[in-house]
C-alpha cells in the first residue's frame, strides 16, 4: 500500500479508503490510486486487513456439508456462493462424511482461520462445543438437520411430511407391500423420513412389515444388493420408497437389471440428474436446495449485520414430482 501511495502521490490513508470502497475519496484521487494499484499489480491482503479492522472480519464464511460431491450438497454450496459473492465474501467448504470427529476437526480449523460465520449440515448429535465460538460472536446456521444442545438458526426441508405424501401416493395405486430403504438411523433427516413412512402406513390402517424395512444404507451398491434380495424373494414388494438419492440409484439399478421397471413402483427422496429421461421417468420427493441455501445465507448475513432477534427455524416445502415410476399400479389393481 505504501508503494501504491507513493506512485499515486497520495497518503496511505487515501489508498486504504479506496481499497475499502469508501465513498469519501475524491474521484480524481481514487482513479490515481486504482491506476497505481493496477501498474503495481497490487492485491489487498484480506487476512492482514482483518487483523487491523475493529470488527476482525475476514470476509470469509465456511459451508460445511455432508459430502460436497453429492448433488444436493453441491447445489447448496453453489447457491450460498451466489449470495456471498454479491457481498464480496469468499466461501470455503468441506465435507463431514457423516463423521463426528471430522466435524470437530473441520470446524476447529475454520475457526482458527477466523471465518466470519458457518453454514453447516452437522454429523454429530451434540453441538454444545460450538457455544464458546458463538459467544465470541461467530454466527452458525444449520441446514438439513437442526442443532442439538445449541441455540442457532436452522433451515430444514419438510422431510417427514414429504415422505408421508409420497407413501400415500403409492397406497392410492393399490400398493400394500411397500419397501422402505433408509439412510443412517443416526441422521435426523433419515429418522424423519422413516417416521413419515410409518405415519402414512398407520393412517391407512396398515402395519409396517419389518422384512421390508432396510435402514443404514449409505451407498448405491449397498442399496442395489438389498433391493436385489427383496425382488428375488418369494414374496417381493410391489413398490419401493428410497429415502436418499444414492439409495435411489442403487434401487433403480436392481430393478432395471431384472427388467422390472414397468412392474415395480418406485419413489425416491431427492431428485437425480436425468431422472426424467429414464423409462419410466422417476417420481421423486424433490427438495429445493437452492431455496434452502438462499434462506441459510440470508439468515447468516443478517446475523453478521447485527441481527440479534431470537433464533429462527425455516422449513422449506418439498414437492412430489410425478413422472411415472411412482404411478405403476399394484398387480392386484391392474
Amino acid at each position: 500500500m505504501k508503494d501504491v501511495a507513493a506512485l499515486a502521490g497520495v497518503s496511505l490513508k487515501t489508498v486504504s479508503r479506496v481499497v475499502n470502497n469508501e465513498s469519501t475519496v475524491n474521484e480524481e484521487l481514487a482513479s490515481r490510486v486504482r491506476l497505481a494499484a493496477a501498474q503495481l499489480h497490487y492485491q489487498p491482503n484480506i487476512s492482514a486487513s482483518a487483523l487491523r479492522r475493529l470488527d476482525g472480519r475476514s470476509s470469509t464464511i465456511a459451508v460445511l456439508l455432508e459430502d460436497l460431491s453429492n448433488p444436493f450438497s453441491a447445489t447448496i454450496y453453489r447457491s450460498v456462493e451466489e449470495v456471498a459473492i454479491r457481498r464480496s465474501v469468499v466461501v470455503v467448504g468441506g465435507s463431514f462424511e457423516e463423521d463426528p470427529e471430522r466435524e470437530l476437526t473441520l470446524t476447529a480449523a475454520m475457526s482458527r482461520h477466523r471465518v466470519d460465520g458457518f453454514i453447516m449440515a452437522p454429523a454429530s448429535r451434540d453441538h454444545s462445543y460450538l457455544a464458546r465460538e458463538q459467544r465470541a460472536g461467530t454466527p452458525f446456521v444449520f441446514v438439513d438437520r437442526p442443532p442439538v444442545n445449541l441455540e442457532a438458526d436452522c433451515v430444514l426441508s419438510d422431510s417427514r411430511d414429504g415422505v408421508t405424501r409420497a407413501t400415500r401416493h403409492l397406497l392410492r395405486y393399490g400398493h400394500r407391500r411397500i419397501a422402505f430403504l433408509g439412510d443412517l438411523t443416526t441422521i435426523y433427516t433419515s429418522q424423519e423420513r422413516f417416521a413419515g413412512f410409518r405415519d402414512a402406513m398407520s393412517e391407512a390402517g396398515l402395519s409396517v412389515d419389518p422384512t421390508l424395512v432396510h435402514l443404514d444404507l449409505r451407498t448405491a451398491p449397498a442399496a442395489e444388493h438389498v433391493v436385489g434380495r427383496l425382488l428375488d424373494s418369494a414374496n417381493p414388494p410391489t413398490a419401493l420408497f428410497a429415502g436418499q438419492n444414492l439409495v435411489l440409484m442403487g434401487a433403480l439399478r436392481a430393478i432395471r437389471s431384472r427388467h422390472l421397471q414397468q412392474r415395480v413402483a418406485v419413489v425416491g427422496f431427492d431428485d437425480l440428474i436425468m431422472a426424467d429421461l429414464l423409462e419410466p421417468a422417476v417420481t421423486v420427493v424433490a427438495q429445493n436446495p437452492e431455496r434452502i441455501a438462499r434462506e441459510a445465507a440470508t439468515l447468516l448475513f443478517c446475523r453478521l449485520d447485527g441481527d440479534t432477534s431470537p433464533v429462527r427455524e425455516v422449513v422449506v416445502p418439498s414437492e412430489l414430482v410425478i413422472r411415472g415410476s411412482g404411478e405403476i399400479p399394484a398387480p392386484s389393481v391392474v
